[in-house]
Protein backbone atom coordinates (compact mmCIF):
# COMPACT_ATOMS: atom_id res chain seq x y z
CA UNK A 1 0.00 0.00 0.00
CA UNK A 2 1.35 3.72 -0.98
CA UNK A 3 0.73 6.76 -0.64
CA UNK A 4 -0.03 7.23 -4.56
CA UNK A 5 -2.70 4.50 -4.32
CA UNK A 6 -4.40 5.54 -1.15
CA UNK A 7 -4.64 9.15 -2.78
CA UNK A 8 -6.23 7.75 -6.08
CA UNK A 9 -8.97 6.34 -3.59
CA UNK A 10 -9.14 8.94 -1.19
CA UNK A 11 -9.41 11.28 -4.27
CA UNK A 12 -12.08 9.52 -6.43
CA UNK A 13 -14.06 8.89 -3.31
CA UNK A 14 -13.94 13.06 -3.03
CA UNK A 15 -14.91 13.83 -6.65
CA UNK A 16 -16.86 11.12 -7.38
CA UNK A 17 -15.29 10.15 -10.45
CA UNK A 18 -11.58 8.44 -11.84
CA UNK A 19 -11.17 11.29 -14.35
CA UNK A 20 -11.70 14.31 -11.90
CA UNK A 21 -9.40 12.55 -9.29
CA UNK A 22 -6.91 12.08 -12.39
CA UNK A 23 -6.65 16.05 -13.06
CA UNK A 24 -6.68 17.00 -9.22
CA UNK A 25 -3.85 14.41 -9.08
CA UNK A 26 -1.94 15.43 -12.39
CA UNK A 27 -1.90 12.20 -13.88
CA UNK A 28 -3.76 10.16 -16.50
CA UNK A 29 -7.14 7.56 -15.94
CA UNK A 30 -5.36 4.70 -16.48
CA UNK A 31 -2.80 5.52 -13.74
CA UNK A 32 -5.44 5.83 -11.37
CA UNK A 33 -7.31 2.84 -12.30
CA UNK A 34 -4.02 0.88 -11.99
CA UNK A 35 -3.30 2.65 -8.53
CA UNK A 36 -7.07 1.27 -7.48
CA UNK A 37 -6.63 -2.30 -9.32
CA UNK A 38 -3.40 -2.50 -6.86
CA UNK A 39 -5.04 -2.04 -3.85
CA UNK A 40 -7.94 -3.99 -4.55
CA UNK A 41 -5.64 -6.76 -5.97
CA UNK A 42 -3.24 -6.50 -2.22
CA UNK A 43 -6.55 -6.72 -0.69
CA UNK A 44 -8.33 -8.84 -2.52
CA UNK A 45 -11.47 -6.67 -2.28
CA UNK A 46 -13.54 -4.92 -4.43
CA UNK A 47 -13.20 -0.92 -3.13
CA UNK A 48 -15.26 0.45 -5.95
CA UNK A 49 -18.59 -0.78 -7.48
CA UNK A 50 -18.24 -0.93 -10.86
CA UNK A 51 -22.26 -1.71 -12.17
CA UNK A 52 -22.67 1.97 -11.36
CA UNK A 53 -21.70 4.65 -13.58
CA UNK A 54 -20.17 6.66 -11.42
CA UNK A 55 -17.33 5.80 -9.03
CA UNK A 56 -19.52 4.67 -5.68
CA UNK A 57 -17.45 2.87 -3.11
CA UNK A 58 -18.36 -0.34 -1.82
CA UNK A 59 -18.40 -0.84 2.12
CA UNK A 60 -14.91 -2.01 2.07
CA UNK A 61 -14.27 1.10 -0.31
CA UNK A 62 -15.43 3.49 2.73
CA UNK A 63 -13.67 1.48 5.26
CA UNK A 64 -10.51 2.14 2.85
CA UNK A 65 -11.49 5.61 2.17
CA UNK A 66 -11.84 6.86 6.05
CA UNK A 67 -7.98 4.68 6.46
CA UNK A 68 -6.16 6.61 3.74
CA UNK A 69 -7.70 9.71 5.00
CA UNK A 70 -6.59 9.85 8.43
CA UNK A 71 -2.73 8.13 6.50
CA UNK A 72 -3.00 11.44 4.39
CA UNK A 73 -3.54 13.68 6.72
CA UNK A 74 -0.67 12.07 9.55
CA UNK A 75 1.61 12.20 5.94
CA UNK A 76 0.83 15.95 5.61
CA UNK A 77 1.63 16.33 8.94
CA UNK A 78 5.10 14.88 8.82
CA UNK A 79 5.97 16.89 5.76
CA UNK A 80 4.89 20.10 7.38
CA UNK A 81 6.54 19.62 10.73
CA UNK A 82 9.97 18.03 9.27
CA UNK A 83 9.90 20.99 6.64
CA UNK A 84 9.46 23.66 9.43
CA UNK A 85 12.71 24.28 11.52
CA UNK A 86 10.22 26.01 13.52
CA UNK A 87 7.68 23.53 14.69
CA UNK A 88 10.36 20.00 14.78
CA UNK A 89 9.54 18.73 18.04
CA UNK A 90 12.87 16.75 20.00
CA UNK A 91 14.45 16.41 22.51
CA UNK A 92 17.93 16.43 22.10
CA UNK A 93 20.78 15.40 24.96
CA UNK A 94 24.04 17.82 24.53
CA UNK A 95 26.95 17.30 26.24
CA UNK A 96 29.92 19.42 27.08
CA UNK A 97 33.31 20.25 29.24
CA UNK A 98 33.27 23.21 32.39
CA UNK A 99 34.69 25.30 29.86
CA UNK A 100 32.18 25.41 27.50
CA UNK A 101 29.80 25.65 30.57
CA UNK A 102 31.25 28.72 32.02
CA UNK A 103 31.56 30.79 28.86
CA UNK A 104 29.11 30.35 25.59
CA UNK A 105 26.42 27.42 26.49
CA UNK A 106 24.15 29.99 28.02
CA UNK A 107 24.46 31.37 24.51
CA UNK A 108 24.47 28.23 22.62
CA UNK A 109 21.00 27.25 24.31
CA UNK A 110 19.08 30.58 24.07
CA UNK A 111 20.09 30.42 19.93
CA UNK A 112 18.68 26.72 19.91
CA UNK A 113 15.26 27.87 21.79
CA UNK A 114 15.22 30.63 18.73
CA UNK A 115 15.59 28.60 16.13
CA UNK A 116 13.78 25.38 17.54
CA UNK A 117 11.36 26.59 20.01
CA UNK A 118 9.79 22.99 20.21
CA UNK A 119 13.13 21.37 21.15
CA UNK A 120 13.66 20.06 24.20
CA UNK A 121 17.17 20.38 25.48
CA UNK A 122 19.14 18.20 28.08
CA UNK A 123 22.52 19.37 28.86
CA UNK A 124 25.33 17.31 30.76
CA UNK A 125 28.50 19.36 32.15
CA UNK A 126 31.17 16.66 32.21
CA UNK A 127 34.54 15.39 31.29
CA UNK A 128 35.85 14.87 27.89
CA UNK A 129 36.31 10.96 28.12
CA UNK A 130 32.71 10.56 30.49
CA UNK A 131 31.02 12.42 27.39
CA UNK A 132 32.32 10.65 24.74
CA UNK A 133 31.43 7.31 26.73
CA UNK A 134 28.33 9.08 27.12
CA UNK A 135 27.42 9.33 23.43
CA UNK A 136 28.84 5.79 21.99
CA UNK A 137 26.31 4.52 24.85
CA UNK A 138 23.32 6.97 22.78
CA UNK A 139 22.88 8.30 26.11
CA UNK A 140 23.60 11.75 24.77
CA UNK A 141 23.43 12.84 20.84
CA UNK A 142 25.75 15.68 20.76
CA UNK A 143 28.47 16.59 22.17
CA UNK A 144 31.32 19.62 22.32
CA UNK A 145 34.99 18.25 23.66
CA UNK A 146 38.56 19.02 23.15
CA UNK A 147 39.69 17.34 19.79
CA UNK A 148 41.34 14.45 21.54
CA UNK A 149 39.63 11.42 20.36
CA UNK A 150 40.29 9.69 16.73
CA UNK A 151 37.10 7.49 16.72
CA UNK A 152 35.13 6.92 13.06
CA UNK A 153 32.09 5.92 15.01
CA UNK A 154 31.76 9.67 15.93
CA UNK A 155 32.45 12.06 13.33
CA UNK A 156 33.97 15.78 14.76
CA UNK A 157 33.28 18.90 13.23
CA UNK A 158 35.12 21.64 14.38
CA UNK A 159 33.33 24.68 16.50
CA UNK A 160 36.40 26.71 17.86
CA UNK A 161 39.73 26.52 19.71
CA UNK A 162 41.29 27.82 22.98
CA UNK A 163 44.36 29.46 23.80
CA UNK A 164 46.03 28.35 27.16
CA UNK A 165 49.00 29.62 29.28
CA UNK A 166 50.77 28.80 31.94
CA UNK A 167 49.73 30.73 35.23
CA UNK A 168 50.23 30.77 39.12
CA UNK A 169 49.78 33.07 41.77
CA UNK A 170 52.18 36.08 41.77
CA UNK A 171 55.34 35.35 43.36
CA UNK A 172 55.25 31.34 43.20
CA UNK A 173 57.38 31.80 39.99
CA UNK A 174 59.40 34.52 39.07
CA UNK A 175 57.81 36.41 36.14
CA UNK A 176 58.36 38.80 33.96
CA UNK A 177 61.40 36.85 31.85
CA UNK A 178 61.02 34.10 29.76
CA UNK A 179 61.02 30.32 31.50
CA UNK A 180 61.88 27.32 29.97
CA UNK A 181 59.22 24.48 30.15
CA UNK A 182 61.30 21.96 31.70
CA UNK A 183 62.34 24.57 34.08
CA UNK A 184 58.89 25.29 34.90
CA UNK A 185 58.72 21.31 35.43
CA UNK A 186 60.81 21.64 38.66
CA UNK A 187 57.74 23.57 40.11
CA UNK A 188 54.54 22.40 42.11
CA UNK A 189 52.45 21.62 38.69
CA UNK A 190 48.66 21.17 38.80
CA UNK A 191 47.35 19.18 36.15
CA UNK A 192 44.08 18.34 34.83
CA UNK A 193 43.35 14.67 34.69
CA UNK A 194 43.11 12.03 32.00
CA UNK A 195 39.42 12.18 31.93
CA UNK A 196 40.20 15.78 30.19
CA UNK A 197 40.30 16.22 26.57
CA UNK A 198 42.52 19.12 27.56
CA UNK A 199 44.41 17.35 29.80
CA UNK A 200 45.46 14.21 27.49
CA UNK A 201 46.48 16.90 25.02
CA UNK A 202 48.89 18.26 27.13
CA UNK A 203 49.75 15.24 28.67
CA UNK A 204 50.67 13.95 25.69
CA UNK A 205 52.62 17.51 24.34
CA UNK A 206 55.29 17.89 27.36
CA UNK A 207 55.62 13.71 27.09
CA UNK A 208 56.50 14.22 22.98
CA UNK A 209 58.81 16.99 24.14
CA UNK A 210 60.59 15.17 27.37
CA UNK A 211 59.37 16.90 29.98
CA UNK A 212 58.12 15.03 33.10
CA UNK A 213 56.58 17.15 35.80
CA UNK A 214 58.45 16.52 39.32
CA UNK A 215 55.39 16.85 41.10
CA UNK A 216 52.46 16.80 39.85
CA UNK A 217 49.01 17.26 41.71
CA UNK A 218 45.69 16.29 39.10
CA UNK A 219 42.80 18.09 39.47
CA UNK A 220 39.60 16.62 38.11
CA UNK A 221 37.71 20.06 38.32
CA UNK A 222 38.18 23.16 36.16
CA UNK A 223 36.82 25.84 39.13
CA UNK A 224 39.03 23.36 41.56
CA UNK A 225 42.06 24.45 39.34
CA UNK A 226 41.23 27.72 38.71
CA UNK A 227 41.01 28.14 42.89
CA UNK A 228 43.99 25.97 43.71
CA UNK A 229 46.00 27.82 41.34
CA UNK A 230 44.94 31.46 42.76
CA UNK A 231 45.61 30.06 46.33
CA UNK A 232 49.51 29.64 45.61
CA UNK A 233 49.29 25.78 45.26
CA UNK A 234 51.00 25.99 42.12
CA UNK A 235 50.92 26.42 38.85
CA UNK A 236 48.82 25.18 36.09
CA UNK A 237 47.98 25.56 32.65
CA UNK A 238 44.25 27.97 32.24
CA UNK A 239 42.43 29.69 29.31
CA UNK A 240 44.11 33.14 29.52
CA UNK A 241 41.46 34.63 27.90
CA UNK A 242 38.51 33.30 30.36
CA UNK A 243 40.08 34.38 33.23
CA UNK A 244 41.44 37.73 31.21
CA UNK A 245 39.53 39.37 34.56
CA UNK A 246 41.39 37.71 37.40
CA UNK A 247 45.04 38.49 35.44
CA UNK A 248 43.81 42.39 35.53
CA UNK A 249 42.99 41.88 39.33
CA UNK A 250 46.23 39.86 40.17
CA UNK A 251 44.53 37.51 40.94
CA UNK A 252 47.31 34.97 38.64
CA UNK A 253 49.95 36.28 36.55
CA UNK A 254 50.57 34.52 33.06
CA UNK A 255 53.76 33.02 33.06
CA UNK A 256 56.51 33.41 29.61
CA UNK A 257 57.16 30.00 29.25
CA UNK A 258 59.05 28.28 26.24
CA UNK A 259 57.94 26.66 23.66
CA UNK A 260 54.24 27.78 24.35
CA UNK A 261 51.00 25.79 24.84
CA UNK A 262 49.87 24.89 21.24
CA UNK A 263 45.93 26.28 21.06
CA UNK A 264 43.26 23.29 21.92
CA UNK A 265 40.99 22.83 19.68
CA UNK A 266 36.98 22.22 20.32
CA UNK A 267 34.98 19.90 18.12
CA UNK A 268 31.32 18.98 17.93
CA UNK A 269 30.91 14.85 17.99
CA UNK A 270 28.12 12.83 17.85
CA UNK A 271 27.35 9.29 16.17
CA UNK A 272 27.42 8.70 12.83
CA UNK A 273 24.09 7.01 11.91
CA UNK A 274 22.66 9.09 14.23
CA UNK A 275 23.51 12.17 12.15
CA UNK A 276 20.21 14.20 11.21
CA UNK A 277 19.61 18.00 9.48
CA UNK A 278 18.95 19.07 13.32
CA UNK A 279 22.20 17.93 14.94
CA UNK A 280 23.88 19.55 11.88
CA UNK A 281 22.16 22.74 12.28
CA UNK A 282 22.95 22.93 15.86
CA UNK A 283 26.11 22.29 15.39
CA UNK A 284 26.31 25.37 13.39
CA UNK A 285 24.71 26.88 15.87
CA UNK A 286 27.69 26.37 18.22
CA UNK A 287 30.34 27.05 15.23
CA UNK A 288 28.63 30.62 15.09
CA UNK A 289 28.74 31.33 18.80
CA UNK A 290 31.35 29.69 19.96
CA UNK A 291 33.22 31.99 22.38
CA UNK A 292 36.08 31.27 25.03
CA UNK A 293 36.90 34.68 26.15
CA UNK A 294 33.97 35.59 28.04
CA UNK A 295 32.15 34.06 31.21
CA UNK A 296 28.40 32.98 31.24
CA UNK A 297 27.47 35.03 27.86
CA UNK A 298 24.20 35.57 26.37
CA UNK A 299 22.52 36.61 23.10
Amino acid sequence: MTFKQLEALYWIGELGSFALAANKLHTSQSAISKRVHELETAFDTALFDRSQRSARLTDKGEEMFVLARQLLAQRDAAVEQFGRIDVIERRVRIGVTELTAMTWLPRWVELIQVHYPKVTLEPDVDSSVNLREKVLADELDLIIVPDAFSDTRIPAKAVGSVESAWMCKPGVVPAGKPIRLHELAGHQMLLQGSRSGTGLLYDSWMKDLGVQPARPIVIHNLVALIGLTISGLGVSYLPKDAVAQMLDDGLLVQLDVLPALPPVAYVAMCKGEHRSSLLASIIMLAQECCDFTRMFQAS
